[in-house]
């Protein structure tokens, strides 16, 4: 008789919150010839709104969103249509696939390395087609989805990082990128300006990856950041970061007000937004904080959704819109590293006992729960 092992399906609650949990006991998988088996110990929480992954709901962000991974999916061979997603309160690539834990048993026939064998911790890259994470067992074809988690990194810190951190962090790059031709084109500027919109998981990881990615980096005193925050839990956040400007998003203010206070609250029109939001005000109104030639980064799933509706009026206003896809998994090793050591600082989480997914999804509906809701599956001491 086979071994058995939990799985946890969270669907989308419906008006009374009833009945979005179900769990169920499954044989363990056994284990791939050339893969591995992993014992899940932490999982983000968030449900799906239906059977396509086409959304789904947690606690990173209140104007949240996420990216796809075509690229970084077609070098592992893997050849995939990306599923649409909407972002919702959301920083979950895919629901239940944020998943840190250790590895349980590998296969016969795997080419094993030093870095991950029975016992190592580690974090699950999300490609398409990655296993259902909300099991206490999930098996994976091959190590090229596994990153190892250093000792003196939390595995409930880890299962943050390969989504919404991961979005954030390449979003980051690649407005350095615009930021190098900002200060060294042929129409270089002395100082350049950032800003930042939102307050959830998103845009708080970008703000604290960013801070310390200049902070390092040759520009670092011709750089200035700001945030725009929608929610005064975001703007105390927010004010963590030394150097940083702060401005309100109150939206019982008219938008011409709400760009003025922007613009001055930066020091002027800037020239890169990194925008976490969702919806067309948002987006607008971050055009109309950019200087002549600024560029706006958005994710993947906005840019679907968005970027037919403004590619004209940017080309009207001469700026830019620039999709952003989630990160390789080499910047997924860099920026374990970078928590590991302490150099990034995680945004608030909790930890919730896979037991409780019902009321976590309750308090998630509610915006009952600080940062980022971490379902546990196990105990690994």
């Amino acid at each position: 008789m086979s071994k058995l092992c939990r799985q946890v399906s969270i669907e989308s609650p419906g008006p009374t919150l009833k009945e979005c949990v179900f769990s169920f006991d499954v044989p363990v998988p056994d284990v791939p010839m050339y893969g591995a088996r992993i014992r899940v110990v932490y999982a983000g929480a968030c449900y799906r709104a239906n059977r396509t992954r086409s959304a789904s709901v947690c606690s990173t962000s209140s104007v949240g969103s996420i990216g796809s991974i075509t690229g970084e999916l077609e070098t592992f061979g893997i050849h995939s249509s990306t599923p649409a997603h909407i972002g919702i309160r959301d920083g979950a690539l895919f629901p239940g696939y944020e998943v840190a834990g250790v590895v349980d048993a590998v296969g016969k026939a795997a080419e094993r390395t030093d870095d991950i064998k029975e016992g190592t911790r580690i974090v699950l890259y999300p490609y398409e087609g990655v296993p259902h994470g909300y099991a206490e067992y999930i098996v994976v074809p091959d190590f090229k989805c596994l990153v190892r988690v250093p000792d003196e990194l939390p595995l409930s810190v880890a299962a943050m990082l390969p989504t919404g951190a991961l979005l954030a962090m390449n979003t980051v790059y690649t407005a350095s990128e615009c930021l190098k031709r900002v200060l060294e084109g042929p129409d270089h500027k002395d100082k350049a300006k950032v800003l930042i919109v939102g307050t959830g998981g998103l845009a708080l990881w970008a703000l604290r990856i960013a801070t310390h990615y200049f902070k390092h980096g040759k520009y670092h005193e011709r750089i200035s950041i700001s945030v725009a925050t929608l929610k005064d839990e975001g703007f105390v956040l927010a004010r963590e970061c030394e150097e940083v400007n702060v401005v309100q998003w109150t939206e019982d203010l008219y938008e011409k007000q709400l760009i003025e206070r922007t613009t001055d609250a930066c020091g002027g029109p800037v020239d890169v937004v990194l925008n976490f939001g969702t919806t067309s005000r948002s987006l607008h109104r971050s055009l109309q904080c950019l200087a002549t030639g600024g560029v706006a980064l958005v994710t993947e799933d906005v840019g679907e959704k968005l970027l037919p509706k403004f590619s004209k009026k940017a080309e009207q206003m001469n700026v830019n819109v620039v999709v952003v896809p989630n990160g390789s998994i080499e910047q997924l090793k860099e920026l374990v590293g970078l928590v590991a050591r302490g150099e990034i600082e995680p945004p608030p989480h909790s930890v919730f006992p896979a037991e409780e997914a019902q009321e976590v999804v309750r308090k998630l509906c509610n915006s009952e729960i600080k940062g980022r809701a971490i379902l546990k599956f196990q105990n690994i001491d």
